[in-house]
């Protein structure tokens, strides 16, 4: 390796590349990572000169950074597309729509300014998965690069093909006044605009571009994103706010009244409204998502079937492929429309549009939507402090602690451990319904707690202190970013 190249190979994480720009990643590691994400895609296209479509966010460093990376893929042989300024799910539409054999988006998502990362995929509407980004990390770090004579030319006005193919399937009939924020990162540039073009009457907050982000990360799960556009909302008399993240592919709802509705309730709204029209269907939602799909009575008269499944936003994109599922919806606000409603990959912008068919369907209000789910207390997605070396360990240990808790009938506020699911970390559920989640987070050196209870505000709290003591016996974890 020449001495000054620069790549943590930490930054290889489970679906998504991610890594602090310069101090863990440079140019040349950028470039480096181009090469071998080249040479992966010849390996698995079998073609000498495979058509690559390239995109970027807004930071300030995304386009020095595209162009590193740019420079690594020309020289496997790729021919490398590049459509600009774009959101994640652009990128993914675009290879659909320009027949191309992978994608490449430069982006750090909603994760804070200094993060650069890239999100990747082979096979149309599907993004890098754990074994995949193991493989591009062993091609990347051993240098065994392919070399070819590649070249690359720019697409012009795709954002507009991109809008219009949204525009074109969705206009609704009833004048939904939504409330749209995009915490001034890229989906400003498009969510207020493909709204409008439904039928939507739009106030924006937060749409203008703005690199430093002055006022918080563009995250829907982040609350002071959330408690602003509640304020709008209220303000406006709107209808329903909309909060887009930094990539365009996850959003976060707050209804008429002012209040939040996690994603994962608004996805089973979604289900039911669906589950009407394609019966039989089956949804897939994350480990982190409510309890209520399990038994909910819609669902069941329609015949649908819900598979909890593993966190992120490869995971459930490769399962609802894999199951043919109808959608699928992770609780951070990923939402994923196969066939006849999407291409199975995740768009915020389109999750948007679907709760607008919502609106349009029903003569009601979202708040009064929602009402119609039996209640349950739910925490938000909270993050400890967790070193990246030593999360997965921590989270093993306590799989078992937790599974010798339930064996021997231990009682927690008083009630047994009914069941534990171990796909992703592990999810223990209550013969009451109410479960605790803990595993490692993917792209973050943070484990994640999510708790939820249809019994009462109390028992969600005993079970978070329970979970929180489990944690702090390790001595291994620092800080929450929120904490209830």
């Amino acid at each position: 390796m020449s001495e000054n190249l620069k790549i943590d190979p930490y930054g290889f994480r489970e679906y998504d590349a991610r890594w602090l720009y310069k101090k863990d990643i440079n140019l040349l590691g950028i470039s480096n990572l181009g090469k071998g994400l080249g040479s992966q895609i010849i390996k698995h296209t079998k073609k000498n000169n495979p058509r690559v479509i390239l995109g970027q966010d807004y930071r300030s460093y995304s386009e020095e950074i595209k162009s590193a990376l740019k420079k690594g893929l020309i020289s496997t042989g790729c021919f490398v597309e590049d459509i600009g300024l774009s959101l994640s799910p652009m990128v993914y539409f675009a290879q659909f729509n320009l027949d191309a054999d992978a994608i490449a988006m430069v982006t750090a998502s909603h994760n804070e300014n200094g993060w650069t990362g890239v999100k990747m995929g082979i096979k149309k509407g599907l993004t890098h998965t754990s074994e995949e980004m193991n493989e591009l990390k062993e091609i990347t770090l051993k240098e065994k690069f392919i070399h070819g004579k590649g070249e690359e030319r720019e697409i012009k006005n795709f954002q507009e093909i991109y809008k219009q193919d949204l525009i074109k399937k969705n206009k609704i009939k009833k004048k939904i006044k939504a409330v749209v924020a995009c915490g001034n990162g890229t989906a400003g540039i498009f969510a207020p605009d493909i709204l409008r073009g439904i039928g939507c009457e739009v106030i924006e907050l937060d749409c203008n571009l703005d690199w430093t982000f002055p006022k918080y990360n563009p995250n829907p799960e982040d609350l002071e994103m959330l408690h602003a556009i509640a304020k709008v909302v209220k303000e406006n008399n709107a209808d329903i706010g909309f909060g887009f993240d930094g990539d365009g592919d996850r959003v976060g709802i707050i209804d008429d009244k002012g209040n939040e509705i996690f994603s994962d309730k608004i996805g089973l709204l979604i289900a039911r409204n669906l589950s009407t029209i394609h019966k039989n269907s089956k949804f897939v939602v994350d480990v982190k998502s409510t309890g209520l799909y399990s038994n909910d009575v819609v669902l069941n008269k329609n015949k649908c079937k819900t598979i909890y499944w593993k966190t992120g936003h490869s995971h459930i994109k490769r399962k609802v492929y894999n199951e043919k599922a109808l959608a699928g919806f992770e609780k951070s606000g990923h939402f994923f429309f196969n066939q006849p409603l999407g291409y199975g990959y995740d768009d915020g912008i389109n999750s948007a549009i679907q709760v607008c068919h919502l609106l349009n369907n029903q003569n009601k209000k979202i708040s009064e939507i929602i009402n119609e789910l039996p209640k349950t207390f739910q925490s938000p997605t909270m993050a400890p402090y967790c070193k990246d070396e030593e999360k997965y360990k921590i989270v093993e240990d306590i799989v078992k602690e937790i599974e010798k808790i339930k064996k021997e009938k231990t009682k927690i506020d008083n009630q047994e451990i009914d069941e534990v699911l171990t796909v992703n970390g592990i999810r223990f559920t209550f013969k009451d319904g109410s479960w605790g989640l803990i595993r490692a987070s993917s792209n973050k050196p943070s484990l994640v707690v999510v708790i939820e209870s249809p019994t009462s505000d109390e028992r969600k709290l005993k079970i978070f202190k329970f979970i929180d003591e489990l944690l702090q016996q390790t001595g291994k974890i620092g800080e929450y970013d929120q904490k209830i």
